[in-house]
C-alpha cells in the first residue's frame, strides 16, 4: 500500500531569517495569511444610542406637589386653567294670568297646581300664596304650631301654602301661584311683590284681571 507523503510543516522561528542549505541565501520570513477581521469591540464608556422612554403624564396634583430638590428647583407647574365664564343671569319669570273671582280664585289656583304636577313639576317646586282666607292645608299645619308649619316649608318636598302676611319668609321656588281670594288691596300688592321676587321660572296669578293689571302696572 503506497504511503502518502506527509506535507512538510513550516516552523516559524521567533527571531531572525532562515537560511536555505542549497544556496545559502537568506529567505524572507513568511507572512501569516490574513484571515477574517474580528469585529471591533465597543469602546468603553460610550454605549450605543438608546431611545428615551416617553415622559410620564403629570397630573395637576403631581405638579402642585413638586418641590425643589438639592440639584435645583423642580419643573415649574403648568399654568392654571382660565377662569370659567360667569353664569348667565337667569331670565325673568314668565307671568300667566287666570281670570277668577275672589270666591273662585282659590279653586283656580288648585287647578293650576294640579296641571303643574301632571306636567312633570315636583311638589317641592310650587309655592302658593293667598290674600284672603288661608288655604285649608296651611290652616291645618298651623294648628300644630308655627315651628311645625315652617318645618314643612324647609323640608321642600311638598307644595307649600302661605298667607300674604308671612309669604316673605318663604324661599324661592320654580313656580309661584297667587290666589287673589279677597283681602285688602295691600295684601294683593304684598302677595304679587313677594311672588314676583320668589318665582324662578313661572308666576301664575288667579284673580280679577283688572285688579291684577293695576297692581302689576304699578311696578311690581
Amino acid at each position: 500500500m503506497p504511503l502518502i507523503p506527509e506535507e512538510p510543516q513550516i516552523h516559524e522561528k521567533a527571531q531572525g531569517p532562515r537560511a536555505t542549505p542549497a544556496s545559502g541565501r537568506t529567505a524572507p520570513t513568511p507572512r501569516p495569511v490574513p484571515g477574517p477581521r474580528p469585529a471591533a469591540p465597543p469602546r468603553p464608556g460610550r454605549p450605543g444610542p438608546v431611545r428615551p422612554a416617553p415622559p410620564a403624564q403629570r397630573t395637576s396634583r403631581d405638579t402642585a406637589a413638586a418641590k425643589p430638590g438639592p440639584a435645583g428647583p423642580a419643573t415649574p407647574a403648568a399654568p392654571a386653567a382660565a377662569p370659567a365664564a360667569p353664569a348667565a343671569t337667569p331670565a325673568a319669570a314668565q307671568i300667566q294670568l287666570i281670570p277668577a273671582t275672589p270666591d273662585g280664585a282659590l279653586d283656580a289656583a288648585e287647578e293650576a297646581v294640579d296641571l303643574l304636577l301632571d306636567s312633570g313639576r315636583t311638589p317641592g317646586d310650587v309655592l302658593v300664596i293667598t290674600t284672603g282666607d288661608p288655604h285649608p292645608w296651611a290652616a291645618h299645619e298651623l294648628s300644630f304650631g308655627d315651628a311645625a308649619y315652617w318645618a314643612q316649608h324647609d323640608a321642600g318636598d311638598d307644595v307649600f301654602y302661605a298667607d300674604a302676611a308671612v309669604a316673605d319668609r318663604a324661599a324661592s321656588r320654580a313656580v309661584v301661584v297667587v290666589a287673589l281670594n279677597g283681602g285688602p288691596e295691600a295684601a294683593a300688592v304684598t302677595a304679587l311683590t313677594v311672588a314676583h321676587s320668589r318665582a324662578g321660572a313661572l308666576l301664575i296669578v288667579c284673580g280679577d284681571p283688572q285688579r291684577i293689571n293695576s297692581v302689576l302696572g304699578a311696578g311690581v
